[in-house]
């Protein structure tokens, strides 16, 4: 019951995504009935379970949306003040697991009705023509198998929002350390062990060793961090016509996927490549090398976003680069990934358009749904990382505002980012789905 409030009560805009989850849920949902319809009109038991195989995509896609989405849920974030009520972490992951599964159900009941629809069952007038051939017009419908498959997504979405968004607890295995003293009870953080009197001694207390601590303390936040003080020109004028140091937040780590996505991709557009030397493009091994070559474009994707941040601080940055380029390498994990899979996705597309059989009329509308599927759940799983990426950086955004930058310099900034990654992704997507396509397609 709290979960439907919580679902009834959202703003428009989550209600708009959660409506997003739905619809892709009943497009992977009609996708597996019609699977399932080829089924019962095919006796080809590999005809029917390579229609089934294909909706794993489509699958897929939806999950990775619904994950996106429970993620952006204002509802479901813990706050101060919750757990005094009953809803800590566990409550409102369970909350945000129930939320999505119920958007999906709603999808995949939709879908069934439709199904149902188009075989004649509601209304006694099925659709003619190819589409007979996955409806299974006339022949009588196995509801247990139709319900196992409609249930696949709430359950894989569900299950998904549960794991990513369950409560982590702290790291137990390295103990507290224990404090150490130097001189006169202080504290420090290494143990040395110093003479006695040696704090008496001239000039002790004016050595190096005050100095950088003097230094340490003096420094401000930034620059404590390792992160690099602002250069010269790194100051815009507000309203006033007052100069306003814009601070950029400190960035993470590099991600650590980009060799293996490199070596992954490398090997995807080896295999293909071979596949186009042995004259089996439409066999097993031509799909082994497109989904390797998709699946390194995913891994590569938060890799590039970083070197992207990177590559706009270089040669002397002022403000505008200098906070584009911090921002972006602080969520390369976070965009850089559906990214990578929005051009997984356009490569794979690319590439397949050369291997879709002409010669069978009837998967023509399933295979549109599915790719289009597939594209938007991809576009909008990027749409909802963007959105994700703005809620973060809320507090440091107010921040930014308060010390006097300008509202434009923000917008500069973020449309900065927007180019950058699209000037590297972009060709990056063309040369690998040309190089997809080329083996494949000859």
């Amino acid at each position: 019951m709290l979960a439907l409030r919580l679902t009834l009560g959202a703003q428009p805009a989550v209600q708009v995504r959660r409506l997003l989850v739905a619809g892709a849920s009943a497009g992977t949902g009609f996708l597996l009935l019609s699977a399932l319809g080829h089924a019962l009109s095919h006796p080809d038991p590999t005809a029917s379970a390579l229609r089934l195989a294909w909706c794993a995509g489509p699958l897929a896609s939806t999950v990775y949306l619904a994950l996106a989405v429970a993620r952006t849920d204002p509802a479901t974030r813990p706050r101060p003040g919750l757990s005094a009520v009953g809803l800590g972490p566990v409550k409102l992951m369970a909350i945000s697991a129930a939320t999505t599964a119920a958007a999906c159900l709603l999808g995949s009941v939709l879908a069934l009705l439709v199904f149902l629809q188009l075989r004649g069952d509601l209304t006694g007038t099925p659709l003619g023509g190819g589409a007979r051939e996955f409806l299974a017009a006339g022949r009588p419908l196995p509801l247990p198998a139709a319900l196992t498959l409609l249930a696949l997504v709430p359950l894989s979405a569900s299950a998904a929002v549960a794991m990513t968004l369950r409560p982590r607890d702290p790291v137990t295995g390295a103990g507290r350390t224990a404090p150490a003293y130097g001189r006169f009870g202080a504290y420090r953080r290494t143990p040395v062990r110093e003479s006695f009197g040696a704090y008496g001694r001239f000039g002790r207390q004016f050595g190096a060793a005050a100095r950088e601590r003097r230094t340490a303390t003096q420094l401000p936040a930034p620059e404590q961090a390792g992160a690099e003080a602002p250069s010269a020109d790194a100051a815009e004028e507000t309203a006033d016509g007052s100069p306003a140091v814009v601070p950029p937040p400190v960035p993470t780590a590099a991600p650590s996927g980009l060799p293996w996505g490199i070596a992954v991709l490398a090997v995807g557009l080896a295999v293909e490549a071979l596949t186009s030397r042995t004259g089996s493009e439409s066999g097993p091994t031509a799909f082994l090398g497109l989904a390797l070559t998709s699946l390194g474009l995913a891994l590569v994707g938060p890799g590039l976003a970083h070197l992207c941040g990177r590559l706009l601080q270089a040669v002397r940055p002022g403000a505008l680069r200098l906070l584009a380029g911090r921002v972006l390498m602080t969520e390369a994990t976070r965009i850089g990934r559906p990214l990578g899979v929005v051009c997984a996705v356009v490569s794979a597309a690319y590439a397949m358009a050369s291997l879709h059989d002409q010669d069978d009329p009837s998967a023509g509308p399933l295979v549109v749904l599915g790719v289009l599927l597939v594209a938007g759940c991809t576009v909008a799983t990027l749409l909802t990382a963007a959105v994700e990426a703005k809620q973060a950086h809320a507090d440091t955004t107010a921040s930014l505002r308060r010390l006097g930058a300008p509202a434009g310099t923000l917008r500069r900034a973020a449309a900065l980012r927007a180019a950058a990654l699209l000037a590297l992704f972009g060709p990056l997507t063309v040369a690998v789905a040309e190089l997809s396509a080329w083996p494949l397609g000859g």
